[in-house]
C-alpha cells in the first residue's frame, strides 16, 4: 500500500521544480527556498492542505524521547562548578560640556 497519493507527487514535483528555477518562496518570511528538503517540505504541506494521502507529521515529542533514552557524552561527563558572579555595573550618565564663549 502506497504511503503518498499522486497528488502529493505532484504537489512536491511542482515545488521542486520552482526552487530549482529560483521562483519558490518560503511561507512567511517570503525568502527564496534553496534547499531540496525544504521544497518537499512544502509541497507535502501543500498536499496535506488539499486532501490527499500523506503520512501525519513526526511530532517533536517522540523525536526527544528517543535522545532522552540514550546517554549522550555531555550527559556522562562531570559538571563544572558555577563561576563567580560579577557584580551589575552601573550606567554612567554623561555629562554634557557647557560652551561658555
Amino acid at each position: 500500500m502506497a504511503k503518498y497519493s499522486r497528488g502529493a507527487g505532484k504537489k512536491v514535483g511542482r515545488a521542486m521544480h520552482e526552487m530549482k528555477e529560483g521562483k519558490l518562496k518560503s511561507g512567511r518570511s517570503g525568502r527564496k527556498v534553496t534547499s531540496p528538503k525544504q521544497a518537499i517540505a512544502i509541497g507535502l504541506s501543500e498536499a496535506r492542505e488539499e486532501g490527499a494521502k500523506v503520512p501525519k507529521k513526526k511530532s517533536a515529542s517522540k523525536k526527544s524521547s528517543a535522545k532522552r533514552s540514550a546517554p549522550t557524552k555531555r550527559a556522562t561527563a562531570k559538571k563544572k562548578a558555577p563561576g563567580k558572579k560579577r557584580a551589575t555595573s552601573r550606567k554612567r550618565t554623561t555629562r554634557k560640556k557647557s560652551t561658555s564663549r
